[in-house]
């Protein structure tokens, strides 16, 4: 072979080699993707009420879409209750999902702090213990039925330790002072109409339709919380999904905190949207009275308020629904914190 054709081969596969490491420079570039930049999908989990309203619009405007970019097919799955999004995400059938304070720490406890990564807030407040109208005070309760969404959920261990800070008992099996109902939410709608029970400890929309219903609040939850604040629902992504795709994750979160700055801003638009996506999931459009009603009790807050999530655990334990669980790793915020400083907005505390 010649010197020349020697010269030109060398030459070749140093172009190429160049070529390629450039194309694995891209790979680290801030499109979200998968390796390299190739195509990934996100499989998004959420609930389709009020107190999800940051994934609710964020899926009908195309807020996340647009924030994930070309290279990430967003899919989505709905659910009704926490364990059963739990049970999805543990089972590789959703990457992330937007989910209550309670099964968040269940799904850490269970794995032993190596499932679920806490990576943003979404929402505060909207929950209430609303009685029927001659029920005046903690004395009125004695010898009642009061109903909560679930044995052990976010409202029953809310509930269950406001009583027992009264002087009240109320035991796992619907005994003792006050006689604790654990039933889903639609039911309790029909069985507060009914007469069957006299109250609920529930999370929006149902305390408004216990409201209409010619209920009235007797305790606000919000009032028994620092600042009136405390977590009601937040948005975690499996350890496994964080670790392949941080650009990804990065992604999802502008998302939210962009998703949040649209229901700040555009409050009539945003119940709207509510009102039309839970139509398209459930065949029937969510009253916009509704929403408007409830809209009151909420906070549409990026900070997961972790202390909140913290006192709620340590009340779980006290009323023997749980045990004690290490929360050491289950936050990680620091995606969060850059979405708030590109927006201009103050950062969150890593607990």
């Amino acid at each position: 072979m010649s010197s020349l054709r020697l010269r030109t081969l060398a030459a070749a596969v140093a172009l190429a080699t160049a070529t390629v490491g450039a194309l694995a420079a891209c790979g680290g570039s801030d499109e979200a993707g998968g390796e390299a930049g190739g195509p990934v999908t996100l499989r998004l989990g959420y609930f389709p009420n009020i107190t999800h309203a940051s994934a609710v619009v964020g899926v009908e405007k195309n807020i996340f879409k647009d924030k994930l970019g070309t290279n990430v097919t967003l899919e989505t799955k709905t659910f009704n209750a926490g364990p059963a999004a739990i049970e999805a995400l543990f089972s590789d059938a959703i990457d992330a999902t937007y989910i209550g304070p309670n099964p968040t720490v269940n799904a850490h406890s269970k794995s032993k702090g190596e499932a679920v990564r806490v990576i943003s807030g979404s929402a505060s407040g909207g929950v209430a213990l609303v009685v029927k109208p001659e029920i005046n005070s903690v004395a009125d309760l004695k010898g009642k039925k009061i109903a909560t969404p679930q044995l052990g959920n976010t409202q029953d261990v809310a509930f269950r330790y406001w009583l027992k800070e009264q002087g009240l008992t109320a035991t796992k099996e619907g005994g003792g002072d006050v006689s604790v109902v654990p039933q889903e939410n639609a039911q309790t709608v029909e069985t507060f109409h009914s007469g069957a029970i006299q109250g609920a400890w529930v999370p929006e929309p149902f305390v408004s339709r216990l409201v209409n219903d010619g209920g009235k609040v007797l305790i606000d939850e919000r009032d028994l919380w620092p600042d009136n604040k405390f977590v009601i629902t937040n948005l975690i992504v499996s350890t496994k999904f964080l670790k392949a795709h941080p650009d990804v994750v990065k992604a999802l979160v502008a998302g939210q905190v962009a998703s949040n700055d649209y229901l700040h801003k555009n409050e009539a638009e945003s119940q709207q949207a509510i009102s039309d996506h839970i139509g398209k999931i459930t065949g029937k459009p969510l009253d916009l009275a509704l929403i408007q009603q409830a809209w009151k009790t909420i906070e549409f807050t990026n900070d997961p308020i972790p202390s909140s999530l913290k006192t709620g655990l340590d009340h779980a334990v006290e009323v023997g629904l749980t045990q004690p669980v290490d929360l050491n790793g289950l936050y990680d915020l620091s995606y969060l914190n850059e979405a708030l400083k590109a927006a201009g907005e103050p950062e969150v505390a890593q607990p």
